[in-house]
């Protein structure tokens, strides 16, 4: 898609050029590659991530597959789960990482620490059980994508003594650690890198999954990832490709989507009131130059790593549902779902579950799991309406999922966010608090009709060609305007 003009029916503003969420950067300032297009139904699509340990009480694939109505009635169309694959249950220490050791649970089996990339972790189930899953979830409409762990590997990792040459070695011979203690795979072997793709088709192939999300994706080189896309999309012309990095290039040839860790912690800055509401156009407007043209970012807050690190000091001692309270995940939610970009859901966010837990736990080492019992609560049950609201109206206007975005001056940049988005005739309008107090603003807006599509203490009129809003603390407006 090229960049597009945007231009109020009523003329108040004079055209300007605005960047499409399809559409990264200007020409003056994009980089200089364009991204491979993607389907309509990933551009639409909301993904849900899966911690399968800390899913359920039995943290098993089975048990997960029951969760599949509930999961497909939030408007989820993907459905992503964290390393199944067998990891590593070596109990010597060096081999652990920091995080690992700090947890004090004694576990072994790191799920970013693979043992064998061939078999599913009896810990989560057998073959047959991703079968189902998978075939569970596609008749439900949805789609199933694995985690990819190809940096690095575990100590005893299947393949280390019978293709010495598949990992990194010293001048002596010794397997050489990565940056977390694990053994980093060598990718100048033709060996290794084959292997690799075999277990990419295996994947797609066996159990029919449709993609995979990639772990530390820019410490692979990019070559292999265009190499895997194009012999896996060759079994699945739309494989899924999400790199967990930020690689400005990554989607040109090989990926659908980025993370957007600039986002995140833009999110925690602004919420935790280090930063003015102002940092995320900040932070969005560097991005659209910095990335290939027709990027696609995921907009999460919560994952594995930020709910199971919650309690570190630089992520603000507690859980994001502690810190900002369910008004204040609320009004992040409405962001993630309205900006440009693939919505993304961290299993219990839909049920404001604010409880600490670990990746390192399990079934022995002290699980806790997704507090289901919270769908009974007020808090909880607010919760789930609020993303089945939100899926609606991200996949029901084109706006939001295919237009551009005009990010809009207002009164009161230090706390509120606010912008457009547009695509042919249907042009949408979001305001939101990120603070916990009430805020009264002047937002340079103008338009013919308004409709309110959404908005929690929320008030507004207008008057001499800007809008005036009133909103309380982590209030939000979303509306439909010609």
């Amino acid at each position: 898609m090229t960049d597009c003009k945007f231009k109020t029916l009523l003329g108040a503003f004079a055209a300007t050029v605005a960047l499409c969420a399809s559409s990264f950067g200007a020409p003056a300032t994009a980089a200089d590659k364009t991204a491979r297009p993607t389907t309509d139904f990933f551009k639409k699509s909301v993904i849900y991530q899966i911690l399968p340990q800390h899913f359920t009480q039995d943290g098993t694939i089975k048990k997960a597959a029951e969760f599949l109505p509930h999961i497909k009635s939030l408007g989820v169309d993907i459905v992503y789960f964290c390393p199944i694959v067998e990891s590593d249950n070596d109990m010597d220490t060096r081999f652990w990482s920091k995080r690992q050791k700090a947890s004090g649970l004694n576990n072994p089996c790191n799920p970013y620490r693979m043992k064998d990339y061939f078999k599913i972790d009896p810990r989560f189930g057998n073959d047959q059980d991703l079968k189902d899953f998978v075939e569970q979830a596609h008749a439900l409409g949805m789609k199933v994508i694995l985690d990819l762990v190809y940096y690095h590997c575990g100590p005893k990792a299947v393949f280390i003594e019978t293709n010495p040459d598949f990992v990194v070695r010293d001048a002596d011979g010794k397997v050489k650690n990565g940056k977390w203690s694990f053994p980093e795979l060598n990718f100048k072997s033709k060996g290794l890198r084959e292997y690799l793709i075999k277990n990419m088709e295996y994947f797609v192939e066996k159990f029919d999954v449709d993609g995979y999300r990639t772990d530390v994706e820019p410490a692979v080189p990019a070559d292999f990832w265009a190499e895997a896309y194009n012999r896996v999309s060759k079994i699945k012309p739309d494989v899924i490709m999400i790199a967990e990095g930020e690689r400005k290039d990554a989607q040109v040839d090989a990926y659908d989507a980025n993370y957007s860790f600039k986002w995140e912690y833009g999110l925690i800055n602004v919420f935790q009131g280090k930063k003015p509401a102002s940092e995320l156009r900040n932070i969005w407007e560097t991005q659209h130059k910095q990335f290939a043209k027709g990027s696609r970012l995921l907009r999460a807050l919560d994952n594995h790593d930020t709910a199971s690190d919650a309690c570190q000091p630089k992520m603000g001692g507690a859980r994001f549902e502690k810190q900002f309270g369910n008004r204040g995940m609320d009004a992040i939610q409405v962001l993630n779902f309205t900006i440009d970009g693939i919505p993304f859901i961290y299993n219990g966010n839909e049920l404001a579950d604010d409880a600490y837990f670990s990746m390192f736990a399990d079934n022995k080492h002290g699980r806790t799991f997704v507090a289901w019992e919270n769908i009974a609560t007020k808090e909880g049950w607010a919760r789930m309406q609020l993303i089945r609201k939100l899926s609606k109206l991200h996949k029901g206007n084109t706006a939001l999922w295919d237009g551009c975005t005009k990010w809009l001056d207002n009164s009161a940049a230090d706390k509120i966010a606010a912008f457009t988005r547009n695509a042919k005739w249907q042009n949408m309008l979001v305001v939101v608090n990120t603070r916990n107090e009430s805020v009264d603003a002047t937002v340079d807006f103008n338009a013919d009709a308004m409709t309110t599509a959404l908005s929690y203490g929320a008030s507004y009129k207008q008057a001499d060609g800007k809008l005036n809003v009133k909103l309380a603390p982590y209030g939000y407006l979303v509306i439909r305007h010609e």
